[in-house]
């Protein structure tokens, strides 16, 4: 049996001062400081009862998208019959317990969820639907991401970037943009790396 081990049955109080003090507790005690600290970034994710916003809202509450010393302000928004579905995630986040998790939010209101946001994900688009043509599905989209580009030009912070992930994500990314006007053209971004893949699996 180690000292230490021997020290903590002798002590039942726990190891010696001098064994606690260890690099190791320094740095996590210094890791919890700089969380304290840190001001929360707000954070809105779009169509957030889906299955694709499922898993990312969790990697963005624990850390994994902006850090594990940034703290969040969860904002998640979806259509208003999904609400019930919404509370849900809600709860399930808030009884993960997540220590960067500072607050969170379920709403079918775009201004309230993009009320002075840092960041907003727009993983929310109407799909392609059997029968549907594409101009079809381009009109249903551009309702849904002119709303969202007007409430993100009225109520997010200037400096918001934006990142949209609801196909087809070139266009939604360009009307968003186009409604959004007081917002740099340079915050906004489209995720399009199946496009990508597509392309360089045509030329290899």
């Amino acid at each position: 049996m180690g000292q230490y081990t021997k020290d903590i049955y002798r002590d039942p109080s726990g190891p010696p001062a001098e064994a606690r003090e260890t690099p190791y507790i320094r740095n996590f005690e210094d890791t919890v400081n700089l969380i304290v600290s840190k001001e929360p970034i707000r954070v809105c994710v779009t169509g957030a009862a889906g299955q694709i916003a499922y898993s990312l809202l969790y990697s963005v509450a624990k850390g994994d998208v902006f850090g594990k010393d940034q703290p969040v302000n969860l904002l998640m928004l979806d259509i208003a019959p999904m609400m019930g579905v919404l509370e849900g995630v809600k709860m399930e986040l808030q009884d993960c317990a997540l220590s960067l998790l500072r607050e969170v939010v379920a709403t079918d209101d775009p201004e309230v969820g993009f009320k002075d946001c840092d960041v907003a994900m727009l993983v929310g688009a109407m799909p392609r639907r059997e029968g549907m043509e594409r101009k079809d599905l381009l009109a249903a989209n551009v309702k849904i991401f002119k709303v969202q580009g007007q409430a993100l030009d009225k109520v997010a912070k200037k400096t918001v970037k934006v990142v949209v992930v609801g196909n087809p994500a070139n266009t939604n990314a360009c009307i968003c943009a186009k409604y959004a006007p007081s917002i740099p053209r340079e915050n906004f971004s489209a995720l399009t790396r199946l496009d990508q893949n597509r392309a360089q699996a045509m030329v290899s």
